[in-house]
């Protein structure tokens, strides 16, 4: 049974297509099979529209011209609708269909399969590597693929934007070298062919613009140095690389370009020779810059211009403790998480020789810290969060006095878990002023086993003698005639002090060089001398210093 209904068409388009076929602004459109009745042109090519007459068009789903599947280009009315001619269609019968049939042409359409014809006088004399490049002719809508083949090497696919019977416009692909031949890949009946006369294939210049490096900025750097490459062409770059990794482009010019120098897992401490190379045309291309450039690693842990406050409350941060080995300075608010196991156990952390009474693991799962206190004798204190189970107690999280603000809560007395041990380095002695006068001239670039060995028979670090590491050092000790008790003062220091991480078997009093897990230097640069409320406790002092830490424990 035919459905019947009506269909108003509307609109400059429609009305439009509709002078090519059947003239309506009304069509009865009768739900049927198609049938085709005329088609014209009776022959033709690849890509070019055929227009077809019949009846039950309007839902046609599907077209073929020999068998081949067409492309619907336009369905005008229940009369008349348009298709594409397939590039590989073959001689034979025009059929359509729909959900309720499939109609067929009572005669054949002819294929035939003419060669595109380019106005090749027409190319412009210069075209850019990935651009779009339009070229007008005959037939071009038999091309199946263009291709650019530079001098000497093999033809590389450049992407069809648009194509239509009169022009094709194409995206240059990379080539090889600047002198190119475009190529015109179509069908001919029987096979593709690629045009390679003259009156097909067409020479054309292609701007490159290959990337050109004058100079790199250094031949050597550190982890996280920028550095800047000068040249031509720069903007081309696709990756910047170093061992085959790509670093990080703050800045990229035509001119110009910045790269961050990353931390590679492969680099050791000390210099890496590594290779430091560009990457340009989508990754196709790569070019060495330098085969050798060094990449430099400290072996040491070093951190710059550190600032920590004793435990008054009437200082500008509650920021109160540093650890060496993470370089972070801990608010007072944080110290239950940085120290969660003397938080946890609280007085039972360690004992008064500081010896820990927890697990191994449970003590290597707290990083190393100092922290400084101002006595209400007047002096400032460096010390060992181990060395009193009555001083962390003095610290708050917040400006008030109640228990609920102590660091440690309201029981507190608690010791902190880590062990550290402390040693003024005296320039007027000799072993000392060696370690000093490598941090003055910046040559203190190695912190290990094999510089700063232990030797617990002489109680040496080094060649600097460990057997009076204490557990705390005053002011009068760190930075003698400084500081009056009693007077607020602000001073720039220069004051060296070794400091030592011991292991979970802690500072034993008989040998102090034993059990020593890693070590570093601190060196005071300015301390802020500032008394509490009134008192002559100076524990709202603040102290500026830089740091240099072991990067790995002693074996």
């Amino acid at each position: 049974m035919k459905t019947r209904y009506i269909n108003i068409l509307l609109g400059a388009v429609s009305l439009l297509g509709l002078t090519a076929c059947e003239k309506e602004s009304m069509n009865e459109f009768i739900e049927e099979a198609p049938t085709v009745a005329e088609f014209t042109p009776a022959e033709g090519y690849a890509g070019c529209e055929m227009t077809i007459t019949g009846t039950g068009l309007h839902n046609v789903v599907s077209a073929s011209i020999g068998g081949v599947d067409a492309q619907i280009a336009q369905r005008i009315s229940d009369t008349c609708i348009k298709i594409y001619i397939p590039a590989m269609a073959q001689s034979g019968k025009v059929s359509l269909s729909n959900a309720l049939g499939e109609g067929e042409s009572s005669s054949d359409f002819t294929m035939t399969y003419p060669a595109p014809s380019p106005r090749l006088s027409e190319l412009p004399g210069e075209v850019e590597l990935a651009s779009n490049l339009l070229i007008y002719g005959e037939r071009m809508s038999v091309i199946n693929r263009a291709l650019f083949r530079a001098d000497g090497y093999a033809p590389r696919e450049a992407e069809i934007v648009n194509h239509s019977d009169r022009e094709i416009v194409v995206k240059v692909p990379y080539v090889e070298a600047d002198n190119a031949t475009i190529l015109f890949e179509y069908f001919d009946g029987k096979n593709m062919v690629m045009g390679e006369d003259a009156s097909v294939a067409g020479k054309i210049l292609v701007a490159r613009f290959e990337p050109k490096v004058s100079s790199v900025s250094s031949a050597e750097a550190n982890i996280g140095d920028i550095l800047t490459l000068d040249g031509q062409y720069l903007d081309k770059v696709n990756r910047v690389l170093l061992n085959g990794k790509e670093c990080l482009i703050s800045l990229q010019t035509p001119e110009a370009i910045r790269f961050v120098v990353p931390d590679l897992d492969e680099f050791e401490d000390g210099d890496n020779a590594s290779v430091l190379e560009i990457e340009y045309f989508d990754g196709i291309e790569t070019k060495i810059l330098n085969p050798t450039f060094t990449v430099k690693v400290p072996r040491l842990l070093y951190w710059e211009d550190r600032k920590v406050w004793g435990q008054g409350r009437d200082v500008e941060e509650l920021t109160s403790f540093f650890s060496p080995e993470t370089g972070v300075a801990y608010a007072n608010s944080l110290w239950r998480t940085l120290d969660a196991i003397s938080y946890t156990k609280q007085a039972a952390t360690c004992s008064a020789n500081q010896v820990p009474a927890v697990s191994e693991s449970e003590y290597n799962s707290v990083p190393p810290y100092i922290f400084f206190t101002g006595l209400s004798a007047g002096s400032l204190q460096i010390n060992s969060p181990a060395g009193s189970a009555s001083t962390l107690k003095n610290f708050f999280w917040q400006n008030n006095s109640s228990n609920e603000s102590r660091v440690t809560g309201a029981n507190g007395n608690c010791y902190g878990t880590p062990v550290i041990g402390f040693l003024y380095l005296d320039p007027s002695v000799a072993s000392h002023a060696k370690l000093i006068d490598k941090i003055k001239n910046g040559t203190l670039d190695r912190l290990d086993e094999e510089t700063y060995p232990i030797d617990t028979a002489t109680k040496k670090c080094g060649d600097i003698s460990i057997g009076s590491i204490a557990n705390s050092l005053k002011d009068t000790q760190f930075a003698p005639g400084v500081f009056t008790v009693g007077q607020e003062k602000s001073a720039d220091l220069d004051s060296y002090i070794m400091v030592f991480h011991y292991n979970s078997k802690g500072l034993n009093s008989s040998n102090r060089s034993e059990n020593i897990r890693r070590m570093g230097v601190m060196h005071i640069k300015h301390i802020d001398f500032k008394l509490y409320n009134n008192t002559n406790a100076p524990s709202s002092s603040a102290v500026t210093f830089d740091m240099y830490w072991m990067k790995r424990d002693y074996k």
